[in-house]
């Protein structure tokens, strides 16, 4: 199973479980998460989720090869798993909380800016490479982000790509702790099971009212974004990007206006 689904104390714990891949996503991956949250919501055995990966790897984002294969067309963006999963999480009435180690790339980091409580390991790398593949921000993450971080830091980590560290997530805010990678996992749990020790309905109403603000702004957003996004993957720009990833080289954009 590429992910590990399983509920115990009131915690569903959802893991990545394809590390000879890095953990990259699949179209029936992202439909099995969306599955487990969906059906969180009504479950009353669950009171917390948690997302995980290895400790070695988060998720290195997106399978390229699948989802090239399962690339949408035009307006077919709300038929795709992977905003079937992303509304779900960003919909979740339910607390989640991630642990990540290792390298989260692209959605693996536009993800945790849905969560309520991250934690990162020391070893943790996040990246939104978007700009670099030709495309946009995703799912949100062009408001999310801008929010979390300020506009400059924002503009610098979806513009240009790059990878930063996890003490730079923790002073822009989008993590709340790091951890040595072996304590990491426990101490999630252990946050996890905290939540689910308190009265569900109090955790429920504050979550809402903590995201109403930025509810309709983020709607928006992706919205928005995902309009750009799915013309973009047809665009000489993206091809160019997606050619040189699968032969290995650098692409070349000066031929492009």
């Amino acid at each position: 199973m590429e992910i590990l689904s399983s509920i115990e104390n009131g915690i569903l714990t959802l893991e990545f479980n394809r590390p000879e891949r890095k953990n990259a996503i699949t179209a029936a991956m992202y439909q099995s998460m969306a599955d487990a949250l969906t059906a969180a919501e009504t479950d009353v055995a669950v009171r917390a989720i948690l997302l995980v990966g290895k400790p070695e790897i988060f998720t290195a984002g997106n399978d390229l090869e699948d989802f090239m294969k399962n690339a949408p067309s035009s307006g077919a963006i709300e038929d795709r798993s992977v905003y079937k999963f992303m509304m779900a999480l960003s919909g979740a009435s339910k607390p989640v909380v991630a642990a990540v180690s290792g390298n989260a790339v692209g959605i693996g980091t536009t993800l945790l800016m849905h969560c309520d409580l991250v934690y990162a390991a020391d070893n943790a790398r996040f990246s939104m490479p978007f700009a670099q593949l030709g495309l946009c921000p995703e799912f949100g993450s062009s408001v999310l982000l801008t929010q979390i971080a300020g506009y400059p830091r924002a503009a610098e980590k979806l513009m240009l790509g790059e990878a930063f560290g996890a003490q730079e997530a923790l002073d822009m805010g989008l993590i709340s702790k790091v951890l040595p990678v072996e304590e990491l996992r426990a101490f999630a749990e252990g946050q996890a099971a905290k939540l689910v020790a308190l009265p569900a309905s109090s955790i429920r109403t504050t979550k809402a009212l903590m995201k109403a603000a930025r509810t309709a702004p983020t709607a928006q957003a992706i919205a928005e974004e995902n309009k750009h996004f799915s013309a973009m993957l047809s665009s000489p720009e993206a091809k160019e990007a997606f050619m040189a990833f699968f032969q290995k080289r650098k692409p070349d954009f000066t031929q492009f206006e």
